[in-house]
């Protein structure tokens, strides 16, 4: 019989082998994290091990279903870095896995599930890693997605381990690796069944203590970062500079860094999106809601196909189905190229899509849908048309089938009214590209139910989605926030400012692109009937430039058409030069004049001198006006709602924490009297009653 001792986190079991071994269980919980408990526990159990002489080597591995260990508690470590507190933790884990690097006895990590950060790191501290072949195994280090970097011996073990470059890879890009991969990148030394996963583990420690590897050279470049995200290079300096020192020297530049990267607030953001994220997913229901089998989508365009494409890859049937042939064409043509794409990038196996393409059926005929739990129309943007859709659907469907609409920017109520079941009528806002987009608007109208609410909430998670809920107003949340944001970036081009100067201000300030190229990448026309839409509603701040009307007149719609705010030809972009001369002649320039492109009086136009900062607030305040208001008018139940949904259906700089948690950082006094300023000559920009509020009393939308 083995000896068993059992700790609340750690239970030690010792065979007749005389091999010890550690399974990590934290009770009450389906996860492994290491917290202080965690580090004092394991430090006993290690106590134990260096003083019993009759021991042979050491298993470490857990008890859990899918998870090895998921790194350190970022609870805690968020707290931390707010209070400064971060030095004495990650000092304490590099400590413990020290002792378990130094043991006299060989070790080795037996990883079944989730290992990721500090959970890798314990692994690297043994002589040898052996992972289970199961899908939930996924091994890396993602500190630096968080803005942090891997401070338990990520970063001076690895490169000794597997070469400096290729640890400078794994650990910049932060990403989760399956076993195999994992086996390819020499992360682990093997990989095994999982019912054998122990048994692989025992045969490793015959071999001995690990003999240590020559330091290695390191032969990349420590490069300028495109995301604002400073901890990838820190990481690669950490790594050079540990390379040629001991490993007890390594660990310090690692802590160092780590606490210095704490202290700042694009981490502190970063974590938190961390936490949003995982709230999203999980939602707050516990009420139990059937899994949904068979959905219908109405309108085989872009998003419509996009749609179909999405639920197939996640186990539904779907009927689609649009009334023009060529469109089910192009549709399933758009579904085809997606499903290709995924294979090709190791998304998914070729099996798997061929799975997921049976799973659809397209027509042009009235199809039974009676037996669909979810229909989701996505046709074009026009209210009647919508309508008319609406109509025939609850006709068609069942009893108990949620209908709901992709709409951007139409009110839901308006067509709930159509139906007959207006409780059964919901928005379901996909961003596209659907395939990599993983916000869905759930938009509830005034008669939507709560059953609607939680069986649409439980929908879009299963199909690996993260659902902000948005209460039925034009544009919602994200197009709301963001048009004002895209229409003045506009005018400032059709005021004389040019296309790359807008673009290049917001990148560099940290969104993903520019106000123009992404207009392009939306398209002219349908930007400019969600701005009709917006500006019906909202007045001024969602006004349609003279502009974006001449690029629609001819055909210039963005991307799609080869041509908008700039030229696309293969992977090229460059300025529209035909856009530059209509400008011109709008001003009233000469055709041959020479210089920049900018009116004759522009010295009497303020905005035409703004540098790169300046002009990125004044679009990006406009935002947090918009934002502001939406939480003001409870369009959303909270800050991180407004804040998350942003983060996710605009890609607004993550590292900023979205617009109020940015303007609060920046101020909420600056920002208002910037917005009071702007409004003297443009109305667009009076603050909302929130943001005054907020700016007058001192107080925060965030209490941290």
């Amino acid at each position: 019989m083995p000896a068993v001792a059992t700790g609340s986190m750690v239970r030690r079991e010792i065979g007749g082998d005389h091999i010890c071994l550690l399974a990590f269980d934290r009770p009450d919980s389906s996860a492994n994290i290491f917290d202080a408990a965690t580090l004092d526990e394991l430090s006993e159990h290690l106590d134990f091990v260096e003083n019993d002489n009759s021991l042979r080597g050491l298993i470490i591995t857990s008890a859990k279903k899918s998870i090895f260990m998921a790194g350190a508690d970022l609870k805690t470590l968020l707290k931390q870095a707010q209070t400064g507190d971060m030095r004495a933790f990650i000092a304490q884990g590099q400590r413990t896995l020290n002792r378990l690097a130094e043991l006299r006895i060989p070790t080795v990590a037996a990883i079944h599930g989730a290992c990721a950060g500090g959970g890798y790191e314990i692994t690297l501290a043994c002589d040898y890693r052996v992972a289970s072949n199961d899908p939930s195994t996924r091994i890396g280090l993602p500190e630096t997605t968080l803005g942090l970097i891997p401070a338990w011996g990520g970063c001076t073990r690895l490169p000794r381990l597997i070469g400096a470059d290729k640890a400078a890879e794994v650990i910049s890009k932060g990403k989760l690796y399956s076993a195999q991969e994992a086996l390819k990148l020499s992360l682990v030394d093997e990989v095994a069944p999982r019912d054998q996963l122990v048994d692989h583990a025992r045969k490793r420690l015959r071999g001995g203590k690990r003999k240590p590897s020559l330091a290695p050279k390191f032969d990349q470049e420590i490069l300028a970062l495109r995301d604002h995200n400073p901890a990838p290079a820190r990481a690669l300096e950490v790594i050079k500079k540990g390379l040629s020192v001991s490993t007890q020297q390594s660990l310090v530049f690692e802590l160092d860094a780590i606490v210095d990267l704490g202290k700042t607030e694009s981490t502190q953001n970063l974590i938190r999106n961390f936490f949003l994220a995982e709230k999203y997913k999980k939602g707050s229901s516990k009420a139990a809601v059937p899994k949904v089998v068979h959905a219908a989508v109405i309108g085989a365009g872009v998003m419509g196909s996009g749609i179909a494409q999405w639920l197939s890859s996640h186990g539904v049937t779907v009927i689609l189905r649009d009334i023009a042939r060529e469109q089910i064409d192009r549709g399933l043509a758009n579904i085809e190229k997606t499903y290709a794409d995924a294979v090709k990038r190791n998304l998914m196996s070729a099996e798997k899509a061929k799975e997921g393409r049976a799973r659809i059926v397209a027509s042009t005929a009235p199809m039974e849908l009676r037996d669909v739990q979810f229909v989701i129309e996505a046709a074009s943007e026009k209210i009647e048309i919508k309508k008319e859709i609406f109509r025939e659907l609850a006709m068609q469907a069942g009893p108990k089938t949620i209908v709901a609409t992709n709409t951007s920017a139409l009110p839901v109520g308006e067509l709930a009214d159509a139906t007959v079941s207006p409780e059964h009528v919901i928005g379901l806002h996909f961003f596209n590209p659907v395939s990599r987009m993983k916000l869905v608007e759930v938009v509830v109208a005034k008669e939507t139910s709560q059953e609607t609410r939680e069986r649409s909430l439980a929908f879009v998670r299963q199909i690996g989605k993260l659902p902000v809920v948005v209460h039925d107003s034009p544009g919602f949340l994200v197009n709301r926030v963001l048009f004002p944001y895209l229409l003045d970036a506009v005018e400032l081009f059709e005021s004389g400012l040019d296309a790359d100067k807008i673009d290049n201000a917001l990148v560099q300030w940290g969104m993903p692109m520019g106000p123009l190229r992404l207009i392009d990448e939306i398209g002219v026309d349908i930007a400019i009937d969600i701005g009709n839409t917006l500006e019906k509603a909202y007045g001024r701040r969602d006004h349609i430039s003279a502009v974006l009307l001449w690029l629609r007149e001819g055909q210039m719609l963005g991307r799609k058409t080869g041509g908008g705010f700039y030229k696309y030809e293969a992977k090229t972009q460059t300025p529209n030069d035909s856009l530059i001369q209509w400008r011109r002649a709008l001003h009233g320039e000469p055709e041959g004049a020479e210089g920049p492109n900018i009116p004759a009086d522009w010295h009497r136009d303020p905005r035409l001198r703004l540098n790169e900062e300046d002009l990125a607030h004044r679009l990006i305040f406009l935002m947090v006006n918009e934002a502001a208001r939406c939480v003001e008018e409870k369009v959303v139940d909270s800050p991180e709602d407004a804040d998350y949904g942003m983060i996710l259906g605009t890609g607004f700089a993550p590292f900023r924490g979205g617009p109020l948690r940015f303007a609060e950082h920046f101020g909420l006094k600056k920002v208002v009297d910037e917005l009071e300023r702007l409004a003297q000559s443009d109305e667009k920009f009076s603050p909302c009653e929130i943001l005054k509020k907020h700016a007058r009393d001192g107080t925060k939308f965030y209490e941290n």
